[in-house]
């Protein structure tokens, strides 16, 4: 017999909890939280319970072993983690199907991350190698992400979602074949490409060249990935204008967009459409050197200006003087001016920020 279990063999897994007093549990677990009896014996004498209900077997039998701590979650549980313990020591956590998502308070901070300071790329899902560039997170409300994939081709990844604010993907290097829910067909994404991916799309990396590397920023800092396992994607529809959480998805191709002055600095500046995809949540540009050396920037009012060089190098000047080259990033704070000096003349750099004032 086989030491494994191929992924769809049908069968069925029960969870053992010991019970000495089936009637009172049975009771429990069958009048209170909803459970149904599948099997019972012996008929004279009943001391064994097979239960299903809220996706689960259980199995209540004599015996020594851990009384276990189950966690329902229930649609109709509209309030906080509730505590409950069976006549036989179980621990039962009644939870709500889908939890109110966590936007932790900010905490702001100046942050300058750079790549020759470590640490280096830590691995993360399906084999992506990732380095953190907002090391505080800013209190858990933001993440920032350089994510590597050193050898290419086709990506262990499946179908899934994420319980987010807010995540831009963009490309700094080699490229990346991904599909989107009704966003038609899989598409291939380039250097300076980039897409938001709205609250719970559903989307599938597929494959990538060698030395993939992609900037990608989201709040909160920790959110949930989901698997979908029932959804195939492509779907086979396209709906651009669908939408997903008060968002709508957007793709950003940089070699079709025009490079236009940045005012009067002597910079180049790439919009992207992430203002109106996000009703107006967040903004993400591209800066190059128009041949300009420094560029002054007033202070904002939102609650993040994260900023990574993508090429080039440059000194910041805020709190001091800060060598920055490729791959460094840093955060401004509200109300704080900032400027870049001796920008080289390859200098590119990718702005985002969520320029509204936070009201809380």
């Amino acid at each position: 017999m086989s030491d494994l279990i191929a992924p769809g063999e049908t069968g069925l897994a029960e969870v053992c909890l010991p019970c000495a007093a089936l009637a009172p549990a049975l009771e429990f677990y069958v009048g209170r939280l909803g459970f149904r009896v599948e099997t019972i014996f012996p008929a004279e004498d009943p001391s064994v319970a097979l239960l299903s209900g809220h996706g689960l077997r259980l199995r209540l039998s004599p015996g020594e072993g851990s009384p276990g701590h189950l966690r329902l979650l229930l649609a109709g549980h509209a309030s906080g983690p509730e505590r409950l313990v069976a006549p036989n020591g179980t621990v039962v956590e009644l939870a709500p199907l889908i939890a109110p998502m966590d936007i932790p308070a900010l905490e702001p901070e100046f942050i300058v991350t750079r790549q020759q300071d470590g640490p280096g790329h830590g691995e993360g899902r399906a084999g992506m190698l990732y380095r953190d560039l907002i090391p505080g997170r800013l209190g858990g409300r933001f993440i920032a992400s350089h994510i590597a994939i050193p050898q290419g081709g086709p990506v262990a990844d499946w179908v899934h979602f994420h319980r987010v604010r807010f995540q831009l993907i963009f490309v700094r290097k080699g490229w990346v074949r991904v599909v989107y829910e009704d966003q038609g067909e899989p598409f291939v994404m380039h250097p300076g490409d980039c897409v938001l991916q709205p609250p719970q799309i559903r989307h599938r990396v597929l494959e990538s060249s060698d030395g993939l590397e992609v900037i990608e920023v989201g709040c909160p800092a920790l959110h949930e990935t989901i698997a979908d396992h029932d959804l195939q994607l492509p779907t086979g529809v396209l709906a651009p204008d669908r939408d997903f959480g008060g968002q709508r998805f957007m793709r950003h191709r940089a070699a079709e967009t025009p490079w236009v002055s940045h005012g009067d600095s002597g910079f180049l500046r790439q919009d992207t459409a992430m203002f109106e995809a996000t009703g107006g949540l967040a903004e993400v540009m591209v800066l190059k050197s128009g041949g300009a050396q420094r560029l002054e920037v007033a202070a904002h009012r939102g609650e993040l200006l994260f900023a990574v060089l993508l090429e080039g190098s440059a000194w910041l000047e805020h709190q001091g003087r800060h060598a920055l080259r490729s791959c460094d990033a840093f955060v401004i704070p509200a109300g704080q001016d900032w400027a870049l000096e001796d920008a080289s003349p390859d200098l590119v750099l990718l702005l985002v920020s969520l320029p509204e004032a936070i009201a809380e």
